[in-house]
């Protein structure tokens, strides 16, 4: 039988009070806008509503001190909401770091972290 053990890891990114303001939530959530076009349809794909979707989006830009959206308001043609560069800069700085830490962590684990010494 295989048991082989492997190292899991979640980085996220929290303010002074404990608070998550990125995490693979909150990246979830900027794909989906960037992918659906609006707040409205990426709460729907993501089966989470508006009000939470708005809600986590509004925390992290205030803690950033940056937004994260250029939105447009409805009207005939419908409102519309698309990334903003800064978004797109957090979502790789994240990215990369959560990588870096995966890494680190699996080089740990492997040069034998459940070794008897």
């Amino acid at each position: 039988m295989d048991t082989k053990i492997i190292v899991k890891s979640k980085v996220w990114l929290e303010d002074h009070q404990g608070r998550i303001i990125f995490g693979l939530g909150r990246m979830r959530i900027l794909r989906a806008i960037e992918r659906c076009g609006s707040l409205n349809a990426a709460a729907k794909h993501l089966k989470m509503s508006y009000r939470a979707v708005w809600g986590k989006i509004k925390v992290t830009e205030a803690a950033l001190g940056r937004p994260l959206l250029v939105k447009s308001q409805g009207g005939s043609t419908g409102g519309g909401s698309i990334l903003t560069p800064y978004a797109h800069t957090l979502m790789e700085r994240y990215l990369a770091l959560s990588r870096l830490i995966d890494t680190q962590a699996d080089h740990l684990f492997e040069s034998g972290f459940l070794d008897p010494q």
